[in-house]
């Protein structure tokens, strides 16, 4: 009986996390609808998912110590910061280029983090993560290179954008490895509260607030992207990773991009080619690749 618990315990991880990776692809066609500088949406994505995060924890009871958080406040706060901005950069490549491709330049994050772990870690960079990483480098320079010749400026402008939000979001991973006391759906709570912080006197000296503006569609996309694809999503992700091994959540992490192309080309009918779509397959390939056999990490 313990090992069929067992199972079904593993398996409504894996469905969660399915389910937040999917909703996590759909993210750009309500970003797409929302009249917004993309600071402003930011800031309200991380204002309606942290609501979301807060009614969660109090229905089930759980309560944030602040004696066992105060240690590693500062980090959580400059983290937040950077999920902040990384949300802004990420959206503003969506209005420069493709969704496949702004999804596929962020998704050299890993990329980023693998090349830097030597130097801030002082980790060894063993032979199979320097094939990696080369190997997805060639992948971000064949979509670089085609961005910036059969496309406009725009293009490559978009790309800078995507790679400008991962370095952000690879920021984020090397801060997370410094916090030690807070884990999970807490940290993220925290973290999406220090991005609110930031990102209020960011907008009043940039684009100011004008939301009041903006039709009844783009308050419900703004409210769903909130919601469900920050809210629910992030709660269904971090509540799997328990159940999950290291290499699993990985795997399945990959479904995030992978949707993210498909809704691309099918639903808003944006155009990838063949060159593109292999130096996507080489960055994610290869990075997906560098994760197998590794331990599970401590989410």
């Amino acid at each position: 009986m313990k090992g069929l618990k067992g199972k079904k315990n593993i398996m409504k991880a894996k469905l969660k996390m399915i389910l937040s990776m999917s909703v996590f692809g759909t993210l750009a066609i309500f970003v797409k609808n929302i009249p917004l500088s993309t600071g402003e949406i930011a800031l309200f994505r991380a204002m309606i998912a942290s609501a979301a995060i807060v009614i969660y924890q109090l229905t089930i009871g759980k309560k944030l110590v602040f004696s066992e958080i105060k240690k590693d406040l500062p980090i959580l706060f400059v983290s937040g910061a950077a999920i902040g901005f990384n949300w802004i950069l990420l959206f503003q490549a969506y209005h420069y280029t493709t969704v496949s491709i702004a999804t596929l330049s962020y998704y050299f994050a890993p990329v980023i983090v693998m090349a830097t772990s030597p130097i801030l870690f002082k980790e060894k960079l063993s032979g199979k993560q320097a094939v990696c990483f080369a190997m997805a480098s060639i992948g971000l320079v064949m979509i670089i290179g085609v961005g910036g010749t059969d496309q406009s400026s725009n293009q490559l402008l978009g790309i800078c954008f995507g790679l400008g939000a991962a370095a952000l979001y690879a920021t984020v991973v090397i801060l997370n490895k410094y916090i030690k006391n807070v884990t999970g759906i807490d940290r993220t709570l925290i973290q999406f509260c220090a991005a609110m912080i930031v990102l209020t006197p960011y907008l009043f000296t940039t684009t100011d607030i004008n939301i009041g503006h903006i039709d009844q569609v783009g308050i419900i996309n703004l409210f769903i992207l909130g919601l469900v694809h920050t809210g629910i999503s992030y709660v269904l992700y971090f509540s799997s990773l328990k159940d999950l091994k290291g290499q699993e959540a990985a795997i399945l992490s990959y479904i995030d991009p992978l949707v993210a192309v498909i809704v691309s080309v099918t639903i808003l009918g944006e155009s990838i080619n063949l060159v593109q779509i292999t130096g996507g397959i080489m960055i994610l390939g290869f990075t997906l690749f560098n994760e197998m056999n590794r331990k599970p990490r401590n989410n």
